[in-house]
């Protein structure tokens, strides 16, 4: 029964909850079950608030009891990334220099989604400053693969989307700069999604008209990602960038007629980069879905020229100012990608930064024209399906060098360039049983579009109800 409560969606769960079916305490004592007997093979969850869990689960037990109308993710068990301020509960980074590090408060995201009603189980691991889309850190390690324990969960969001994998919470939270949302979704056979800049407000920041970095949900479909997206989204006084649009938008059936859809299909994205064969034999058979769904298919993808230097040059500057005080003062406490990361964003020019910005304006114009032409843009999430653990990051693809640990992760990166929402779904496996990710790709703020095209992709297919051999 406890297996059974863990795999179910949280949309069901939440109605279980609701209609008294369940209690708020069953199903986080569930999950805690789930956890004792999982995640010390996974290493998904890397701090755990079991007896505050169970405390805030007896309290949603009891407003249910009052009367009282539940909000809408009342009693529903989640770890967030521990990367997101915590109020009285351990945020670390994954780094030695935040060990001890216990917030005062609640960033935003944290802050809606307790006042939607979840139970804190704790947090989920992630690399050093979420620096690389591999989990690992010095404090707690490896984050493995569920779908074989011997392979990368992908990252940053890693331990977040092998926490979903496993049955260890229904619901996710992450964040994205490079795919951190998107690659270990792919990687773990579940759904990240990156959404438009400013739809999820983020605070508090010190960049906050940066549009590059963005947080979003992770869930086991597109439905329940859709869910806590409805709750997540929404304007806030404290984020100058914030949409308008409330979260409500997203609460509404994803069901949609997809006949006239016009889709560009691009297999190997601008044709720019190396992909390994297995990722793109799993995802052969994806136009077909879509033209069987009713879809005008064609091959055909965006100019993504100056995407590559216009996220490198943001990201460098974005590493410095969020971290060079730290390397001033703990250079030899920080990892040497973090190191390198923050140093190139030192040697950045003025000139640079204003080409990069240059390059990201003539991209958004480039992407935005596309789209008056297509509706919807597929390729693959990853160049690679999930790889050594033990590895730092793949060096070669199809027998072509990869020279940084950012270098594998060009097909999820350029999309981040062009500030389009974009959606990894289950999209297949390789022969070897391991996950690859489509992603689904819209204009910019068509989120919905994005989410109702890969909901379609998700129940043609059910890639995602196969899980992991735990």
């Amino acid at each position: 029964m406890a297996e059974e409560i863990c795999f179910l969606s949280a949309r069901e769960l939440a109605r279980r909850v609701r209609d008294r079916e369940l209690s708020a305490r069953e199903v986080t004592e569930a999950h805690l079950a789930r956890i004792e007997a999982v995640n010390p093979r996974v290493n998904a969850i890397v701090t755990l608030t079991a007896d505050r869990a169970l405390l805030e689960a007896d309290e949603a037990d009891a407003l249910l009891a009052s009367g009282t109308e539940p909000p809408p993710l009342l009693g529903l068990p989640i770890a967030h990334k521990d990367t997101h301020d915590t109020a009285g509960v351990l945020t670390t980074s994954g780094s030695p220099l935040l060990a001890d590090n216990v917030p005062a408060r609640d960033e935003l995201v944290i802050e809606r989604m307790r006042a939607a009603g979840t139970v804190m189980l704790g947090k989920t691991n992630v690399p050093e400053f979420a620096a690389g889309s591999h989990t690992f850190n010095p404090l707690f390690g490896t984050t493995r693969n569920p779908y074989d324990l011997s392979r990368s969960a992908g990252g940053s969001s890693g331990g977040a989307a092998a926490a979903l994998a496993a049955g260890l919470h229904p619901l996710a939270d992450g964040t994205d700069t490079g795919g951190s949302l998107r690659n270990p979704a792919s990687f773990c056979n579940v759904v990240g999604l990156r959404p438009s800049p400013g739809r999820v407000p983020a605070w508090p920041s010190e960049a906050a008209w940066a549009t590059m970095g963005v947080q979003g949900p992770m869930a086991r479909d597109v439905a329940d990602a859709a869910l806590l997206l409805s709750v997540l989204a929404g304007p806030d006084p404290r984020s100058p960038i914030a949409l308008e649009t409330p979260g409500s938008a997203f609460a509404v059936p994803l069901e949609r007629d997809l006949t006239g859809l016009r889709v560009a299909w691009a297999p190997r994205l601008d044709g720019s980069m190396p992909f390994a064969p297995e990722v793109i034999s799993a995802l052969e058979g994806t136009a077909k879905v879509f033209t069987e769904l009713g879809c005008v298919v064609e091959e055909a993808c965006p100019d993504l020229s100056g995407a590559d230097e216009a996220f490198r040059v943001l990201r460098a500057w974005q590493f410095e100012l969020g971290l060079g005080t730290l390397l001033d003062r703990h250079r030899d406490k920080l990892k040497p990608s973090v190191v390198a990361n923050i140093e190139e964003g030192r040697r950045l020019t003025g000139p640079e930064i204003g080409r990069a910005e240059v390059l990201h304006t003539r991209l958004y114009h480039n992407v935005r024209r596309f789209f008056e032409s297509y509706d919807v843009l597929l390729a693959p999430v990853s160049q690679v399906a999930p790889f050594d653990a033990d590895l730092e990051y793949p060096t070669e693809i199809a027998g072509k060098p990869m020279t940084s640990y950012v270098d594998w992760m060009r097909s999820a990166y350029l999309i981040s360039a062009t500030g389009c929402p974009a959606l990894s779904v289950p999209g297949g496996f390789t022969d070897d049983g391991l996950p690859v990710g489509l992603q689904v790709i819209g204009p910019h703020r068509a989120d919905l579009t994005v989410l109702q095209t890969a909901h379609a992709f998700e129940q043609a297919t059910a890639h995602g109800k196969r899980r992991p051999p735990l």
